[in-house]
């Protein structure tokens, strides 16, 4: 299965990125082989609106069976759930201790949305 993790850098040393939809970049590690891929997100950095949805339909295209990230708003929730994808929330400092915690089972699937729309 493979994870997403909302990250600005590019390995498992970056930060992990509180904001979902205007996440710079999406890491997604792939937990049967322990290879990853970056995909880059800027196009919904400065995004009018929208942001969230682009990104979570982003993140499904990506073939994420879960996605980790500091918060998720209702539109993007929506979008993911209905493609399939939990969603944890997470504090880690990076996508590297995200990732510890996920596969640990610390993490809490989230049952709903924890912030607005258009959260900042």
């Amino acid at each position: 299965m493979k994870v997403a993790f909302t990250t600005s850098g590019d390995d498992l040393s970056a930060p992990l990125e509180q904001r979902f939809g205007r996440a710079p970049k999406f890491l997604v590690y792939d937990l049967d082989s322990g290879a990853f891929e970056v995909a880059d997100n800027v196009q919904n950095l400065n995004a009018a609106q929208g942001a969230g949805i682009q990104s979570a339909q982003a993140v499904a295209k990506l073939g994420a069976g879960a996605l980790v990230s500091g918060h998720c708003g209702p539109k993007a929730f929506r979008v993911l759930s209905a493609a399939g994808v939990k969603i944890y929330p997470c504090a880690a400092a990076t996508v590297g201790e995200a990732l510890e915690q996920y596969v640990a089972g610390a993490l809490a699937e989230a049952g709903a949305p924890d912030v607005e729309g258009h959260w900042v």
